[in-house]
């Protein structure tokens, strides 16, 4: 977060700890979850490191552990909220961030979904979630997604949900995969709801695909 101007999740506008979609629940990290967080890393670690510049080589559990207690022991923690996705049993799915890192009345959100979970709606669902929630704070009036334009699995999500994309930028390469053109979606207040008009009939063509994406 640029600490330059006023932030944009604070502990009196943040969103909720836990959204339950019944078969999938989206919640903050707890201090329990940390091993269950790294085994779903590691299992989904080719996949991630090729994306993800905060994977560039495989965590220890200790790290695994700070990026926990952070996240447990505040909300928002230092311009974050951090979620893990989970199914009703409790097993990790993925995860997601609403993060204050891209200016004024803006957040952007990024996720990773766990390698032997994709396909089956678990991203796209909490996107259009935790969207619809950050876009009603007080403060906050867009949504940003940022991906590198080879990603194409974390751009379905977008696309998928009828996001727009606002611009194609020169953007580093700090993940092995990324090509270094980075496409930048855009979801505002007073946008459409997620469902409505084209949106239905794009998203029942394209299926429930997941994806990994910054």
């Amino acid at each position: 977060m640029d600490s330059a101007r006023p932030a944009v999740l604070t502990p009196d506008a943040s969103p909720p700890e836990r959204i339950d979609l019944g078969d999938l629940v989206i919640r903050r990290w707890q201090r329990c979850d940390s091993e269950a967080q790294f085994q779903a890393i590691e299992a989904s670690y080719e996949e991630l490191h090729t994306w993800m510049p905060w994977l560039p080589e495989r965590r220890t559990r200790a790290q695994q552990r700070d990026f926990i207690e952070a996240a447990a022991a505040n909300w928002p923690a230092d311009g974050n909220c951090n979620y893990g996705l989970f199914d009703s049993a409790g097993t990790v799915l993925g995860s997601l961030g609403l993060h204050d890192r891209v200016g004024p009345a803006t957040l952007e959100i990024g996720y990773w979904c766990h390698t032997g979970y994709t396909g089956r709606g678990v991203i796209t669902r909490s996107v259009a979630a935790v969207t619809a929630i950050a876009l009603a704070l007080p403060g906050v009036d867009r949504i940003e997604i940022h991906c590198d334009a080879a990603n194409v699995r974390s751009a379905a999500v977008p696309r998928r949900l009828g996001w727009r994309l606002e611009r194609t930028e020169p953007r580093e390469r700090p993940a092995p995969g990324e090509t270094g053109r980075g496409l930048v979606w855009v979801r505002e207040r007073g946008d459409l709801p997620v469902g409505s008009g084209d949106q239905t009939s794009r998203a029942a063509q394209d299926g429930a695909a997941d994806a990994t994406g910054r």
